[in-house]
């Protein structure tokens, strides 16, 4: 089931807050340096790094499940934001050039659904950047940060995760390095704590990000792998199940065929119970006997 999340739009006004969506903004500018006229969506709680690009993509959205808090954005502009179920998202196919994925992957009710649809509505030439909790970064133990909400990954498997949705990860980042301190004065050094951290403890980060794109030699084509077939067993004296082409009565039939106009398997009536066995063998012996007199 989907993670609450508490305190996500407050989080942002704190100095940790500040400080850390900061240093993920410097982070996806590096990744995405500039997108002039392209159309951008952000899943999750997106709108804190949308900034980054909005003034100059020709379209900026962010979506928000229903299980997260819900927000206006731009707060003085016309609204860019809906809701709706990560699994169903209101949007045609091919519609975006560039997906965000920030506090929406590890508070998923499914993680899988959600990145299908994502794949969906990308465009084939299309890239994504999914921002996760680092599974052995301080972020991720840490209750008073979203991060420490929700399920966190390490780097291998959020990347095995997204390949086993047809995306393949071409670029592998980190940020936070900084331990989520809530004075102020110990926060001014998070740019020492970012240059440092990358080269002494890479592993230690408190967010992965990886930039994926589409990865059509995952696709399998239609009919390429043989339906298999299936028999259906029904208990004796219980209504028989439906036919792959509507109702019927047969015992049983091969579900990867169509239902042909008899049933073309070889179907063996249920063997009775053992009660049934010895009536009909007293019954057999009694005429037997008759016979005999």
């Amino acid at each position: 089931m989907s993670q609450e999340v508490h305190g996500l739009g407050n989080f942002y006004a704190t100095p940790a807050g500040l400080v850390a969506a900061r240093l993920l903004r410097e982070r996806l500018r590096a990744l995405w340096p500039s997108l002039p006229g392209q159309a951008v969506l952000g899943l999750g709680y997106a709108s804190p790094f949308l900034r980054v690009w909005r003034a100059e993509a020709g379209r900026c959205v962010a979506t928000v499940p229903p299980h997260l808090p819900r927000w206006r954005w731009p707060r003085k502009a016309a609204s860019a934001t809906t809701v709706a179920e990560e699994d169903c998202l209101p949007f045609p196919d091919l519609m975006f050039d560039r997906i965000l994925l920030v506090h929406g992957l590890e508070t998923a009710e499914n993680a899988r659904r959600l990145l299908r649809e994502a794949w969906r509505v990308l465009k084939d030439d299309g890239r994504m950047i999914v921002v996760v909790p680092n599974r052995l970064g301080l972020w991720a133990h840490t209750e008073g940060t979203p991060f420490g909400h929700g399920q966190p990954y390490s780097a291998g498997q959020i990347e095995r995760l997204l390949r086993r949705q047809m995306f393949q990860v071409e670029r592998r980042e980190a940020a936070l390095y900084v331990p989520p301190f809530r004075n102020r004065l110990l926060l001014r050094g998070a740019g020492a704590w970012e240059r440092l951290g990358g080269r002494l403890c890479p592993r230690f980060a408190g967010v992965v990000l990886l930039e994926a794109v589409k990865d059509f030699g995952a696709l399998v084509p239609a009919g390429a792998v043989p339906a298999q077939a299936r028999r259906v067993v029904v208990a004796e004296g219980s209504e028989p199940p439906a036919g792959p082409g509507g109702t019927g009565s047969w015992a049983c039939w091969n579900t990867a065929a169509p239902r042909p106009p008899a049933c073309s398997l070889q179907c063996h009536a249920p063997a009775p119970p053992a009660a049934s066995m010895v009536a009909a063998a007293g019954r057999r012996a009694g005429a037997q006997g008759g016979q005999a007199g």
